[in-house]
């Protein structure tokens, strides 16, 4: 699955719908959250994910600018994450059981890395991308 490690630092999952905050494509775990906040996912998968989201909250650490809601994205190092990733395929395949689509992206240039430790890095978001929220109808 993750062939292309040899080639890249660094890996992202991620969707294709856009984070409010940043507005840059949402990373597995808001994909995931998204899920079970819209009732889509059974609870015996909600309870997993939220396993996932335990185990990752005590084995990584959290970048103070995820904490403070700052316009950042998190990639894992390549190098460092057979443990991460081994521990992430159980929320891909929620992903792929609630026919959610999403990426791997892999590069060697994530973009201006603000945080970093052994196994993920934290980069600022580019652009001022805004969007605004559309009414339902034109016809109103």
């Amino acid at each position: 699955m993750f062939d292309y490690i040899t080639r890249y630092q660094y890996v992202r999952i991620q969707g294709q719908e856009l984070a409010e905050n940043t507005m840059y494509a949402k990373g597995i775990f808001s994909m995931c959250w998204q899920l079970i906040q819209n009732d889509a996912m059974e609870e015996e998968d909600a309870a997993l994910f939220k396993e996932i989201d335990d185990w990752f909250a005590e084995a990584l650490p959290w970048p103070p600018q995820c904490k403070n809601r700052e316009k950042v994205v998190c990639f894992f190092k390549t190098a460092n994450t057979e443990e991460m990733m081994k521990m992430i395929r159980p929320a891909l395949w929620l992903l792929e059981k609630y026919h959610h689509p999403y990426y791997l992206v892999f590069t060697n240039s994530p973009g201006e890395i603000v945080y970093e430790d052994q196994y993920q890095v934290a980069v600022k978001v580019p652009g001022v991308l805004q969007i605004e929220k559309i009414q339902e109808s034109w016809s109103r």
